[in-house]
Protein backbone atom coordinates (compact mmCIF):
# COMPACT_ATOMS: atom_id res chain seq x y z
CA UNK A 1 0.00 0.00 0.00
CA UNK A 2 1.98 3.12 -0.84
CA UNK A 3 1.50 5.93 1.86
CA UNK A 4 0.12 10.07 1.25
CA UNK A 5 2.67 12.72 1.16
CA UNK A 6 1.70 14.41 3.56
CA UNK A 7 3.73 17.22 2.39
CA UNK A 8 1.62 17.11 -1.31
CA UNK A 9 -1.73 16.99 0.25
CA UNK A 10 -0.47 20.03 2.84
CA UNK A 11 0.36 22.15 -0.68
CA UNK A 12 -2.94 21.01 -2.04
CA UNK A 13 -4.68 22.36 0.09
CA UNK A 14 -2.96 25.38 -0.07
CA UNK A 15 -2.90 25.93 -2.94
CA UNK A 16 -7.00 25.28 -3.34
CA UNK A 17 -9.25 27.94 -4.42
CA UNK A 18 -10.00 29.98 -1.81
CA UNK A 19 -13.29 30.22 -1.78
CA UNK A 20 -13.08 26.55 -0.77
CA UNK A 21 -10.75 26.78 1.96
CA UNK A 22 -13.00 29.50 3.39
CA UNK A 23 -15.99 28.01 2.52
CA UNK A 24 -16.20 24.95 4.89
CA UNK A 25 -16.59 27.38 7.22
CA UNK A 26 -19.55 28.99 6.24
CA UNK A 27 -22.88 28.57 7.98
CA UNK A 28 -24.95 27.62 4.83
CA UNK A 29 -24.53 23.53 5.26
CA UNK A 30 -25.07 24.25 1.02
CA UNK A 31 -21.74 25.89 0.41
CA UNK A 32 -19.83 23.52 3.42
CA UNK A 33 -20.77 21.04 1.19
CA UNK A 34 -19.45 22.34 -1.88
CA UNK A 35 -17.07 23.68 -0.70
CA UNK A 36 -16.01 19.93 0.94
CA UNK A 37 -16.33 18.60 -2.48
CA UNK A 38 -13.91 20.92 -4.02
CA UNK A 39 -11.06 20.45 -1.48
CA UNK A 40 -11.58 17.34 -2.31
CA UNK A 41 -11.68 17.32 -5.59
CA UNK A 42 -7.61 19.12 -5.17
CA UNK A 43 -6.48 16.70 -2.58
CA UNK A 44 -7.18 13.61 -4.62
CA UNK A 45 -5.62 15.25 -8.60
CA UNK A 46 -2.78 15.66 -6.30
CA UNK A 47 -2.54 12.18 -4.37
CA UNK A 48 -3.97 10.52 -8.04
CA UNK A 49 -1.21 11.81 -10.25
CA UNK A 50 2.03 10.05 -10.56
CA UNK A 51 5.04 11.96 -9.16
CA UNK A 52 6.66 15.17 -10.92
CA UNK A 53 3.68 15.06 -13.25
CA UNK A 54 2.00 19.01 -13.28
CA UNK A 55 -1.96 19.21 -12.83
CA UNK A 56 -3.61 21.09 -15.85
CA UNK A 57 -5.07 23.59 -13.69
CA UNK A 58 -1.81 24.46 -12.06
CA UNK A 59 -0.15 27.32 -14.54
CA UNK A 60 3.67 27.24 -14.35
CA UNK A 61 5.65 30.87 -13.81
CA UNK A 62 8.36 31.68 -16.21
CA UNK A 63 11.20 32.35 -14.37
Amino acid sequence: MERIDMAAVAHAILDAPGWARVGITAPSSCLREDAALELAKVIADVVGAPAGETIEAQTSLPL
